[in-house]
């Protein structure tokens, strides 16, 4: 009769089969929100108007869901090409959000001795892909204000010679965009794959979609999560079909199910919501903006997305206390020597930020 409990023995297993480089990582944390004003994870705020609900109703109301869903989501591409100007020239693929892309196209060229590089701070999951793909991994810091280090990237090219480059476009957790000319000068310099992660372009007004046909090398990636939709998690990449080719090789058959591609199609057939949420945000965006700078010891800087990045004396402080009153932020304090003592604040409803604002006047007096 076998005493042992259940699992007994799991941790020496799992220290004799699991990378060491995997177990020394910790799980991506998504904070609990219940009964939080929240403000942590760049959502839009807003929720659907009649009309878009209407159609969204509709759509799902017809959707087989005894049957797998399409494998390549035919229709689906072929209304994001209708609803985005994306000519039938480029490859479209879809992913699981953009996360799933990201995983897709690092495995894709995490070849050996590949190097994957992206400034720092950016989104983190670049890095964690990186790494879960066994690619080596190299940060160029951006410079203290948070614009990129054209110089240092350049170099880095040159040096490391990467299979791989990322840049959001604009940047995540700074907020800022790019220069476009420096954007430019990476694709030209990178041998190989340079991918814009376009995820706030709805905010930014901002795009390299249009570029594709310059640069062989460019792959735009996007993301329906920040305009409305953060729970139906879609992403689509565009780039030459010669890479879109590659990239669905290691897409699994049914990756987007049948419910996302029916809700998507059916909510960008009219874009115009889309639209006028985004102007919503963005002038919110300039009147929270304009009052955080106004909080004793705060530094706002420019964000050409959903949300804001401020520098205060104590960041920590702060998000407790903001916490303990039931509004969620996220500390980025510990992230990266730049972000020191830095929160990023989601633009929520004028609602949610007039409450945070009167905690933080309480908070920062």
């Amino acid at each position: 009769m076998n005493d042992r409990a259940p699992g007994a023995g799991a941790a020496e297993l799992v220290a004799a089969l699991v990378r060491p480089e995997i177990r020394a990582l910790s799980a991506y944390a998504v904070a609990k929100a219940d009964g939080m004003v929240k403000l942590d994870a760049m959502e839009n705020p807003y929720p659907l108007p009649k009309a878009a609900k209407s159609r969204l109703e509709a759509a799902l109301a017809q959707v087989p869901i005894n049957r797998y869903p399409d494998g390549g989501g035919d229709a689906l591409r072929a209304a994001l090409r209708r609803a985005f100007a994306i000519p039938d020239e480029f490859g479209l693929i879809l992913g699981n959000g953009s996360d799933e892309l990201i995983q897709i196209i690092t495995a894709t060229l995490a070849g050996p001795d590949a190097v994957m590089l992206a400034p720092e701070p950016s989104f983190v999951m670049y890095r964690m892909n990186a790494l879960h793909s066994g690619m080596r991994y190299v940060g160029v810091s951006l410079k203290p204000d948070f614009g990129l280090d054209r110089a240092a990237m350049l170099a880095a090219i040159e040096r490391e010679h990467p299979a791989l480059v990322y840049l959001a476009y604009p940047n995540n957790p700074t907020g800022n965009l790019f220069a476009a000319r420096d954007v430019e000068a990476i694709l030209r310099a990178a041998p190989g794959l340079v991918v814009v992660d376009e995820a706030y372009y709805a905010f930014a007004e901002a795009t390299f979609l249009s570029r594709l046909s310059e640069f062989a090398n460019l792959l735009v990636l996007r993301t329906m999560s920040k305009v409305g939709m953060a729970g139906l998690r879609l992403g689509y990449a565009v780039a030459a079909p010669e890479w879109i080719a590659e990239f669905n090789k290691m897409r699994q058959p049914y990756n987007v199910n049948a419910l996302t591609q029916a809700a998507v199609a059916a909510l960008i057939a009219d874009r115009s919501w889309i639209a006028g949420q985004a102007s919503a945000i963005r002038a919110e965006r300039t009147r929270l903006g304009a009052a955080l700078a106004r909080l004793h010891g705060a530094t706002v800087y420019a964000s050409a997305t959903n949300f804001i990045t401020l520098r205060l004396d104590d960041a920590t402080r702060v998000f407790e206390g903001l916490r303990a009153r039931r509004i969620l932020v996220k500390n980025l304090h510990g992230w990266h020597p730049l972000t020191a003592n830095c929160l990023r604040i989601t633009v929520g409803t004028p609602t949610e930020n007039d409450q945070l604002l009167a905690a933080c006047a309480e908070l920062c007096p």
